[in-house]
């Protein structure tokens, strides 16, 4: 079985995940900063303190919608570590807010309209670029959003951490960033197999 290092997991489950870690092969491995029995964490940490996981521990990364909650000058450090719990012949699953589509809704005055709706309730531009104001408001205050990326900002920022390989893509619509960026060298055809298997999202 090949391991997969779910970071920031919550209550989502594998089988949450995109179709390419439901094939029977991969291994969960849950980690979160919350210890709450229905998250169910195998390693208790951080994105800026991962000390919990081994070097080069897994298979797979995957981390939905935390990055941004570091500080800028945090963000690189978050990455190396990403790479560094991850096998050299391995890769990491990447998704956050895409704040370019966020701060349009923001110069267009709907700071608090609601964008989309989620098992949470109504999204806002405020909820994607500080943070859900209700998991805030109920004392979840590691939930406050401290960053924010484009795709070009997110790509830079992989690059500097050193991932030899990554493809990256903007869902606009979805108001959302994908990245999956290769702790190897790798063709084109099959670095897109690999990120539309694992995140779903096609590059086309």
């Amino acid at each position: 079985m090949k391991k997969l290092l779910h970071v920031g997991c919550g209550v989502a489950t594998l089988e949450k995940l995109p179709q390419g870690f439901n094939d029977g092969n991969w291994q969960e491995v849950r980690f979160d900063i919350d210890d709450a029995p229905e998250i169910g964490a195998d390693i208790l940490g951080t994105i800026t303190d991962m000390s919990g996981v081994e070097d080069a521990h897994v298979d797979a990364l995957y981390s939905s919608h935390n990055i941004e909650h570091v500080y800028y000058h945090q963000v690189l450090d978050v990455l190396k570590e990403f790479r560094r719990v991850t096998k050299p012949d391995g890769f990491c699953v990447i998704t956050c807010p895409d704040m370019q589509t966020v701060a349009q809704y923001m110069a267009d005055g709907k700071f608090d309209d609601p964008i989309y709706h989620s098992v949470s309730g109504p999204i806002s531009a405020l909820d994607i670029a500080y943070g859900h104001i209700a998991s805030l408001r109920n004392g979840h205050e590691y939930m406050a959003h401290k960053m924010g990326f484009s795709l070009k900002l997110l790509g830079e920022f992989l690059g500097r951490a050193g991932f030899p390989k990554y493809l990256t893509k903007r869902r606009q619509d979805k108001h959302d960033l994908w990245a999956v960026a290769f702790n190897y060298d790798v063709s084109y055809e099959e670095a897109q197999q690999v990120f539309e298997a694992h995140t779903g999202v096609l590059l086309g």
